[in-house]
């Protein structure tokens, strides 16, 4: 792996990927980035403010436009579960580094998941979590160049985990 390529940790609200881009941005010593974070930024809103104001589509359009722009290397990138909604972010993310899926079963996702509006979960009128999750989980197998089951792992074993399989894949 190039140190100027990123790791780019996509997944479901709720499977880790802020927490697990941090540990593993030190564990590496890389930077972190939050593109959630990015978004709020640039906006100046939270992300169930862009929701509640622009609708879904007009949130995705925002993600999209700013994920398709980020200009970091060597960083962990955390992005939002939506992400792969995104066409031209999810290209320009696969150029920049290397796409890891943070896979959890529905169970753990819903357990771990609490007021979904406030999270800035982006769910269609009358969407459930599971339809969600059954909506979604294709399309972070097609985007992934690498996927990591997480499930019942403690954070350091996770990223133990993706560090030796991330240099396994990227050595070849």
């Amino acid at each position: 792996m190039r140190r100027d390529e990123n790791i780019v940790l996509i997944g479901m609200p709720g499977a880790g990927k802020s927490t697990v881009g941090v540990v593993l941005a030190k564990h590496m010593g890389r930077r972190f980035l939050d593109s959630d974070l990015v978004i709020q930024e640039k906006t100046g809103k939270l992300l169930h403010e862009i929701i509640s104001e622009k609708g879904l589509d007009g949130f995705l359009a925002v993600e999209n436009e700013i994920n398709s722009s980020l200009e970091k290397n060597g960083s962990v990138i955390a992005t939002g579960g939506s992400v792969i909604y995104g066409p031209q972010a999810m290209e320009h993310l696969k150029q920049t580094g290397i796409v890891v899926y943070l896979k959890l079963s529905f169970s753990e996702i819903e357990s771990r998941l609490g007021d979904l509006k406030k999270r800035g979960v982006a769910l269609k009128e009358g969407q459930t979590l599971l339809d969600l999750y059954e909506e979604r989980i294709p399309l972070y197998e097609k985007y992934a160049d690498y996927t990591l089951e997480c499930g019942r792992k403690s954070i350091r074993t996770i990223v133990e985990e993706l560090a030796a399989g991330l240099a396994g894949i990227l050595e070849k």
